[in-house]
């Protein structure tokens, strides 16, 4: 198949949790002879955090104002099978009129913010990525986010067909590396500064700093405001590229996973750095959420955290038992939730929806198939 989408970015991993997780998806896809193209607007502050400039099997189509690329990317449409408009997409209304107005097999919206989609629109705010139709266009709607979010995507969207396509992780990239010296820690956290999530993340990590102080804390991520409340024990690493999570990951005894509030509060939707962290072999330490028991088995193959105090307990477990967690969890990703899972998840639903929508014709020829 030729899948072309629309998106917000795999240029740049800077202040963002799509990057990461598309270029993962789009390797796994050109490995199974799959051809992508994808559209980014060429805005500012991804330009100075570009990590990406060429990747095999994409054609990566950058431009600086709708305009000036619509034409173009009427052109990729139409000699594609399907084409994907994402969430926070900054054209998402104008390539949503696009791809539904067109003759391609299939056209699918993949909302990779479901939770906050769902919220934003009932508090009345407008989004860039959802025009006044809504959903109602599209032949097909992919979730990051199961559970009850599969429902409001119809109830409230009024998307036809909804299917859920979680995140993963490319083990590639995420594996057990050497530790190094600058993100060495007793605890870890790796994410982007969100309002949503301060809370939590001062139950389950600042507090745990000013309660441990004999012990080294990480964060890394970008946009931490300057009233951020800091001890001294924490130490600051404003990006941490992709190539370096790893690294990052692997230096810590435990790491930390906070998800965000709007996320937490539909459940069902696993960060990205779940999977990245639980690849790289380090035990990992959860708030709690519905649905996270169907991605990883709690005192198994991950700790679960209510309290500061949980977190302090999970710090002072033997070693031998964070090790068994860590590589509990590690194995639970290679088996369930690697990128290649998720292609082969995606053509199964594409040429389901495919066949649904009409009697279309098979995205795939037989011959394609049998070397999937």
């Amino acid at each position: 198949m030729k899948l072309v989408f629309f998106g917000l970015t795999i240029s740049s991993s800077w202040g963002n949790g799509h990057a990461t997780l598309l270029r993962g998806l789009f390797k796994a896809l050109t490995a199974r002879h799959h051809r992508i193209a994808f559209f980014e607007r060429d805005v500012p502050y991804y330009a100075a955090h570009r990590d990406l400039i060429d990747m095999p099997g994409v054609d990566l189509y950058l431009y600086n104002d709708w305009s000036e690329i619509a034409a173009t990317a009427r052109d990729v449409v139409a000699e594609s099978d399907v084409a994907v408009v994402t969430s926070y997409c900054p054209d998402g209304i104008a390539a949503t009129e696009l791809v539904v107005s067109s003759n391609i097999n299939l056209n699918v919206f993949y909302d990779l913010d479901t939770p906050v989609t769902l919220e934003a629109l009932q508090h009345g705010e407008q989004l860039a990525y959802i025009g006044p139709r809504k959903l109602a266009d599209f032949d097909l709607v992919l979730s990051y986010t199961g559970g009850a979010a599969l429902m409001a995507l119809q109830d409230e969207l009024g998307a036809r067909r909804v299917v859920p396509l979680f995140g993963s992780v490319d083990p590639d990239m995420h594996h057990p590396a050497p530790a190094r010296a600058a993100y060495e820690a007793d605890l870890s956290y790796l994410g982007t500064y969100a309002l949503d999530r301060q809370s939590v993340l001062n139950d389950l990590f600042i507090q745990v700093a000013r309660h441990l102080p004999e012990r080294r804390f990480v964060l890394g991520g970008s946009k931490y405001p300057i009233d951020f409340p800091w001890q001294p024990n924490i130490w600051y690493v404003q990006h941490v590229p992709p190539s370096a999570h790893a690294a990052f990951y692997c230096s810590s005894a435990l790491t930390l996973n906070v998800t965000r509030g709007a996320m937490a509060r539909m459940g069902y939707c696993p960060s990205g750095r779940l999977f990245e962290a639980a690849a790289c072999g380090v035990a990992i330490v959860s708030d709690e959420w519905a649905g996270l028991d169907a991605f990883f088995q709690p005192g198994v193959e991950i700790l679960v955290a209510r309290d500061t105090t949980d977190v302090i307990a999970a710090m002072q477990l033997s070693r031998a038992e964070i090790a068994r967690i860590a590589k509990a969890g590690r194995q639970r990703v290679l088996d369930s939730h690697t990128a290649a899972h998720r292609a082969s998840e995606l053509e199964t639903i594409l040429e389901g929806a495919s066949l649904e929508c009409g009697g279309l014709a098979p995205l795939c020829s037989g011959a394609e198939r049998h070397m999937f």
